[in-house]
């Protein structure tokens, strides 16, 4: 984990001991999402880094643009199986980023999910938590009305084929 500040590294262990709270042992999986993937990326190698420094066997992926097949072939099945490198261990923890990541249709495998907000995007209406990074020295929690956002918010469409050529 790169250096990070006290006001990161504080919102970090309460993100960690919220997850770990919940979900304190077997596989686990935990997507880091965003509409920025790049913000996204760091907070999730930073939330491994935390997790690992929490005595957790840490597996780190990223994904990229990916769809729920891809998604499930290559990163969950091989986790679930113990095949996934760094990820052995009955107690593992997956933390991936990438996009698509809260789609309905993969949703349900995640055990703990994060959005980052890295502008005046609007949040995923099903996450676990948000978290404003608009600042990443001095990241906050961030808290939404969800009921205000339609149901198809933070819902990602495929891209066309040729567009990821």
């Amino acid at each position: 984990m790169a250096q990070v500040t006290e006001d990161r590294r504080a919102l970090l262990e309460s993100v960690a001991e919220e997850f770990l709270h919940n979900s304190w042992r077997a596989r686990r999986l935990v997507a880091v999402e965003g509409e920025s993937g790049a913000p996204a990326a760091r907070f999730a190698d930073d939330l491994a880094g935390v997790l690992a420094d929490r005595g957790q066997q840490v597996a780190r992926v990223s994904v990229g643009d990916v769809d729920e097949a891809a998604l499930r072939a290559e990163t969950v099945e091989p986790f679930r199986a113990g095949t996934l490198p760094g990820a052995e261990g009955d107690d593992a923890v997956l933390v991936v980023d990438g996009r698509r990541l809260l789609n309905d249709a993969v949703r349900g495998i995640w055990h703990f999910t994060v959005w980052t907000l890295a502008g005046d995007e609007l949040p995923h209406s099903g996450t676990n938590v948000i978290v404003d990074l608009t600042d990443e020295s001095a990241p906050t929690r961030y808290f939404y009305d969800l009921c205000k956002l339609p149901p198809s918010i933070g819902e990602r469409r495929a891209a066309a084929p040729e567009a990821r050529a």
